[in-house]
């Protein structure tokens, strides 16, 4: 591979992470497109379905914390590697499953272990560990690719699954066996220095063969963003900005996966064409495109992140309530326009506000379990909890409502998380410079 001596690594981890989160999100993302022929041959109900579903973002969460705590020791080649064999594995064997107990282990517990290994707390925890001043358009270049990957994937799904939903699943594990594989062996072997392109320390930034950035060689322009000391676990999880944050991103990623899991039934239900259906989530990861940039972008502009965080939840919710009507391949799309680009906010922004309250020593850490609490608990939730709703009272009106509800709380309830009490420490603290990364 012919690498430019004087290109900061830390950009091939962003473009290793921005492909790789494309598999991963592009895979899980589609599973809506699974449900209406999996319903359909087993006469299984949505709460079944959505149970496997719901199973594998709880593994996925709990998997979370441990990738994360590994992460914090070990290059992330590791991690993504184990995750690529357990995660192909458990979508190959859901193409021959017969009965729930069989699609709970292979989808809910195989997939879920394994996707949580190159998921958004490996990828986006691994390029904030790489920058500091320019961290949030890092981070938000990268989740980029959780929209393109459901852009790419989502039709192309569709049209495979119109003829065999088996051949889908079997399809999504080669691409996970073959694509994860291959970048974490080329982008994610090395470990960081302690600073970005973006920082002065002579000798920083080296990674392997590659020589240091100087002063004409930076990643972009130094803001007034200082970066927080390092904050130790203990203190970490004994603070309220953490668990406000946890409880908005609980209940946003709730929301955000009923809807996932069940607007492709929904619009089939509501009468729009199949194929339309399920290219409504390829033009959501679109918007969701446009969303993490901007979001990405703003979020290094503005005193602080959470401002952007409450502009994301705020589209989130006027896509929500348009959702509730869309009777029409023409509000299905402003639905998934609005909609991908709040939810857009979600990957960068969870990162980026707890590297700003509490430093990127223990990032990968306390990602993990913020993302066990929002995706393990929340993002499990919301799938079972709409599949119930559906087989109740045979709609999804009354689970729409709760979203649009909650989604409104925490656009403003984000508003009142703590700022990070710049006076405490001073600039550049708990920053070392180390000459080289290591390859693990």
């Amino acid at each position: 591979m012919g690498i430019r001596r004087n290109l900061y690594w830390g950009w091939y981890v962003v473009l290793g992470a921005f492909l790789i989160m494309g598999i991963n999100y592009g895979a899980r993302y589609c599973f809506g497109i699974f449900v209406k022929p999996m319903s359909l041959e087993y006469s299984w109900s949505r709460s079944v379905i959505s149970l496997g579903a719901s199973l594998m973002i709880l593994t996925y969460g709990i998997g979370g914390i441990l990738s994360g705590y590994l992460l914090d020791r070990m290059a992330p080649r590791k991690i993504m590697m184990i995750g690529a064999m357990l995660a192909s594995s458990g979508m190959v064997l859901t193409a021959f499953v017969t009965s729930p107990w069989q699609y709970y282990l292979t989808y809910g517990l195989l997939c879920g272990a394994g996707t949580s290994c190159f998921g958004v707390v490996v990828c986006s925890s691994s390029v904030g560990k790489w920058f500091v001043t320019n961290r949030g358009m890092a981070i938000g270049t990268a989740s980029v690719g959780i929209g393109v990957g459901t852009m790419i994937l989502s039709p192309l799904l569709g049209y495979i699954v119109q003829e065999s939903w088996r051949k889908g699943f079997i399809f999504l594990g080669l691409v996970i066996l073959i694509g994860v594989a291959g970048l974490a062996q080329g982008l994610m072997k090395k470990t960081p220095p302690d600073n970005d392109g973006g920082t002065s320390c002579p000798g920083a930034g080296q990674a392997g063969s590659e020589s240091a950035p100087d002063s004409t060689q930076k990643d972009g322009p130094a803001l007034s963003r200082t970066p927080a000391p390092a904050a130790s676990l203990a203190r970490v999880f004994r603070d309220s900005r953490f668990w406000l944050l946890a409880l908005c991103y609980s209940l946003a990623v709730m929301s955000e996966m009923a809807i996932f899991v069940h607007q492709v039934a929904f619009a089939i239900d509501q009468g729009v064409n199949r194929i339309a259906a399920a290219s409504s989530l390829g033009f959501l990861g679109v918007a969701s495109i446009l969303g993490r940039f901007f979001f990405g972008w703003f979020s290094d502009r503005i005193s602080d992140a959470k401002y952007a965080s409450s502009i994301g939840f705020f589209m989130m919710a006027l896509g929500a309530a348009i959702l509730m009507n869309a009777d029409s391949t023409t509000t299905l799309f402003l639905y998934a326009f609005f909609f991908g680009f709040g939810y857009g906010s979600i990957a960068p922004m969870m990162p980026i506000l707890l590297a700003d309250r509490f430093g990127s020593d223990v990032l990968g850490t306390t990602y993990g379990v913020l993302t066990f609490f929002a995706a393990g608990i929340g993002g499990s939730a919301g799938p079972l909890l709409c599949g119930m709703i559906y087989d109740r009272y045979g709609s999804y009106d009354y689970a729409w409502r709760i979203n649009l509800a909650v989604l409104v709380i925490i656009t403003f309830l984000i508003m009142i998380l703590k700022p990070r009490n710049p006076g405490s420490y001073s600039p550049g603290m708990n920053r070392t410079c180390r000459t080289s990364s290591s390859e693990e």
